[in-house]
């Protein structure tokens, strides 16, 4: 006889649209995940623009669903028809425009977009605030810029999160997290910035257009309130099988920077944590502002307004995967198999044994622009000289090491020149999967103690859960800090490692390499356009 596992408490649902994967996770008032189902998917260069067709969308989400759906019935026997709660995130930043009958004006042109340089470079001069390329108000603008067609019949823009979310439910809401990667965000207030709107306004009074910009942008939303309720439309495109029933309530829609801070436990003040995937960014929850501004941080917000420092790489282990990709391939091509958990786990264990310099590789891993060291385009490469030390460590080594490179230049200006005190940095993603490497090889590289918890490997989906979680579970005037450290966190530990004095020195001095390397490559990509 077959006996059914049980549910305590309440159902939520959190969904994520990572980069190369959808995530559905569903879990009880115990924060565990009861069941999950996952979708694969890929962006794609069209027209000069990296893009997902809305079809893949929701193609994607419903895989993700269906898998999930498949698992609760035959865990619990019987049809996941009633869920309290669900959230949506997803990829931050990027532009999603509609006309007024909501229709897509132009292809979704995703974060990863870097032609938005004058615009994002225009408005930060306005704003006196660094206004980041993938921000959607640099795309935005950019299309004013550019006096493209669709000017005139723009009626509502958003973000992927907050275009799912409205035809789930109607709402054109984001959470602030999300919105503040849309716009810079008042965190006395929690919405968009009025001061910098009217600068907005101002500034584009010229073009033809007749709209204002908070008449198209979403309403902004904190953690906790209800962002609407799942409609009969909404529950047939989440479940095409119709034993779904509508009704949920969802949180507002949060970006993936939010969820990966509400799964590490970091959203109180003088806590951090590093999303490490496909992109990489790590978030610094401040006591007070910055000093100054810099193009290599952005200013955004914990999913309750709290201001955070967020250094945002764009180029993070797509290099490693490509290469991966291609071990595998040779080891097919023998007539052999082997899993990606396994290859990945060997390439990262081997990592370990390499040489203190690397022996002397190099490597770039830009497959998009990365604007903190102002590369335009893609330039993803691999170095050696006649007298390198050529082997598996060194190289998977190397590959490590230029994942981090970005991020540590970011991280360095916080740190050194603001002496922003961080108590804890927490990584969640892929990239720390396999168990010491790459966290440790992070903690040298920024020099500072990086810890993990058991859910790091899938923190941006459970995350998001967690704050529908918070929606349907918190008593009155709980905190989202309080819930999450009082009754999510409080019996799990975290797993911290320490930077090492001899990995911090091969670190450094693989960075003056690196950094001569790039001066290299930006004049080499200059001369090819």
């Amino acid at each position: 006889m077959t006996i059914q596992k049980s549910i305590q408490g309440k159902k939520v649902l959190g969904i994520e649209f990572g980069s190369t994967r959808i995530k559905a996770v569903l879990i009880d008032d115990r924060f565990e995940a009861l069941v999950s189902g996952a979708h694969e998917w890929e962006n794609q260069l069209i027209d000069g623009f990296w893009t997902y067709s809305l079809d893949d969308v929701w193609s994607g989400l419903q895989a993700a669903y269906k898998e999930l759906a498949e698992e609760y019935k035959k865990n619990y026997g019987e049809p996941l028809s009633q869920i309290d709660g669900i959230g949506f995130s997803g990829m931050m930043h990027g532009y999603l425009a509609f006309d007024i009958d909501e229709n897509l004006l132009v292809p979704f042109r995703t974060w990863r977009n870097t032609n938005t340089e004058a615009a994002a470079s225009q408005l930060t001069e306005l704003f006196s605030f660094n206004i980041p390329q993938r921000w959607s108000i640099s795309h935005l603008y950019q299309v004013l810029l550019n006096k493209e067609n669709h000017i005139q019949d723009i009626d509502f823009v958003t973000t992927l999160a907050g275009y799912v979310h409205w035809k789930l439910t109607g709402e054109k809401i984001l959470g602030v997290g999300e919105a503040s990667g849309m716009f810079p965000i008042d965190s006395e207030t929690g919405q968009f910035d009025q001061n910098m709107v009217q600068l907005f306004e101002e500034k584009t009074v010229a073009y033809e257009k007749d709209w204002k910009l908070l008449d198209v942008f979403p309403n902004v939303l904190t953690a906790g309130k209800s962002a609407g309720y799942l409609t009969e439309y909404g529950a047939e495109l989440l479940d095409p099988s119709g034993k779904l029933e509508a009704g949920s309530v969802l949180c507002p829609p949060e970006g993936d920077a939010g969820t990966g801070m509400v799964a590490t436990n970091s959203v109180a003040e003088r806590t951090g944590n590093v999303s490490a995937g496909t992109s990489v960014f790590s978030m610094i929850v401040l006591e007070e502002a910055l000093n100054d501004f810099y193009t290599e941080i952005d200013m955004v917000t914990t999913p309750t307004g709290k201001p955070t420092a967020m250094v945002h790489c764009n180029n993070f282990t797509t290099d490693i995967n490509a290469w991966a990709k291609l071990f595998k391939e040779l080891v097919e091509s023998l007539g052999l198999e082997v899993s990606s958990e396994k290859l990945f786990t060997t390439l990262f264990n081997k990592a370990m044994d390499a040489d203190d310099d690397n022996g002397q590789l190099m490597s770039c891993n830009y497959y998009s622009g990365e604007p903190i060291t102002g590369l335009e385009e893609g330039r993803p490469l691999f170095m050696q000289m006649p007298d390198s030390k050529l082997n598996l460590a060194n190289f998977m080594r190397t590959h490590i090491y230029s994942a981090l490179a970005t991020l540590k230049l970011g991280m360095d200006i916080l740190t050194k020149k603001e002496d922003v005190s961080v108590d804890q940095l927490l990584g969640h993603g892929g990239y720390f999967k396999t168990k010491d490497v790459g966290q440790q090889l992070m903690a040298d590289a920024l020099n500072v103690s990086v810890s993990v918890m058991d859910s790091a490997g899938e923190g941006g989906p459970w995350g998001m859960a967690l704050l529908a979680s918070y929606l349907v579970n918190k008593d009155p005037d709980e905190s989202l800090e309080s819930y999450l450290a009082k009754k999510v966190f409080s019996h799990q530990e975290a797993y911290s490692l320490d930077p090492t004095k001899k990995g911090n020195e091969n670190f450094e001095a693989f960075m003056k390499r690196y950094q001569d390397m790039l001066a290299v490559e930006k004049v080499a990509v200059k001369q090819m356009k």
